[in-house]
C-alpha cells in the first residue's frame, strides 16, 4: 500500500504549474499537480499513456477536441492515449491528483501560447507538423 497526504506534498510556482511525482508503480506514476490562478497547460497528448485527473480542490476548465468541461472538486477526468488536451486553471489555487499508466509517459506538445519562452522540440514538430 502507498498513501500520501496531498496537502503535505503540494508545491507552488507563480510562473507555471508544478507536477510533483510522488511515486512510480509498475507501469504508472502518481502525482500531485498544483496550479496557481490562471495557469494553463500546454496543448498536448501522451501518445502511449492514459492520464487521469481527480480535482481535490479549486478547479478550472479542461479542453479536449471539441469538448470543454468544467473541472470542480470531485471531478474525475480520463484522457486515453493520444488525446490532445489542455487544462486552464480557474481563479483559485487548484490541487489535482494525477495518475498516468502505460509505461511510456512521453508528452507531445502541439503549442503552449501562455509560455512565450517555450520552444517546441524536434520530436514535437515531427508529431505535430505545421
Amino acid at each position: 500500500m502507498i498513501a500520501y497526504d496531498l496537502k503535505a506534498e503540494e508545491q507552488w510556482d507563480p510562473k507555471r504549474h508544478v507536477e510533483n511525482i510522488l511515486d512510480t508503480v509498475e507501469d504508472g506514476d502518481v502525482t500531485v499537480a498544483c496550479w496557481e490562478p490562471g495557469q494553463v497547460s500546454p496543448n498536448h497528448c501522451h501518445p502511449n499513456a492514459t492520464e487521469i485527473y481527480f480535482c481535490f480542490e479549486g478547479g478550472g476548465t479542461m479542453r479536449a477536441g471539441d469538448q470543454t468541461i468544467p473541472v470542480t472538486p470531485g471531478a474525475f477526468i480520463v484522457h486515453p492515449p493520444g488525446e490532445l488536451h489542455e487544462y486552464e486553471n480557474g481563479p483559485e489555487r487548484s490541487l489535482l491528483f494525477r495518475v498516468r499508466y502505460g509505461g511510456d509517459f512521453s508528452t507531445r506538445i502541439k503549442e503552449w501560447p501562455t509560455q512565450p519562452d517555450y520552444e517546441r522540440s524536434d520530436d514535437d514538430r515531427a508529431y505535430y507538423p505545421d
